[in-house]
């Protein structure tokens, strides 16, 4: 089963995502902001990380920036799942690192859609 770390300091937006890519057969591990999910990357295998871009201690594009310098998360598809849509901030995000941009509110179809397009 693939693993997909869901980062997000909002618990009802963890909830939802959690709930979605469960439903589509994905084991989940939650992480309430950027320092928290490095923490948790460090000791699983995880095949795709979904995160939020404003989140406190970390945000989303410095997790991106922090994973892509770990040899181990070189490859590993990275979503920043987030409300910012500027193409300021999605060329911000496609530099630090991430393979994809999506917005909130997320529409579980597409997500999963995404998701399966991109996780190896």
């Amino acid at each position: 089963m693939q693993s997909i770390l869901a980062v997000d300091d909002s618990p009802s937006m963890r909830k939802m995502v959690s709930f979605t890519l469960t439903g589509a057969g994905y084991h989940v591990v939650e992480a309430v902001d950027g320092e928290d999910a490095y923490e948790k990357a460090q000791n699983q295998d995880i095949d795709l990380v979904l995160a939020d871009q404003n989140m406190p201690r970390l945000d989303g594009i410095g997790l991106t920036r922090k994973l892509r310098e770990h040899p181990k998360f070189k490859t590993v598809p990275i979503l920043i799942l987030t409300t910012e849509s500027s193409d300021q901030m999605k060329q911000a995000g496609r530099s630090a690192g991430a393979t994809g941009w999506l917005v909130k509110p997320f529409d579980p179809n597409r997500l999963i859609e995404v998701i399966r397009k991109v996780i190896r």
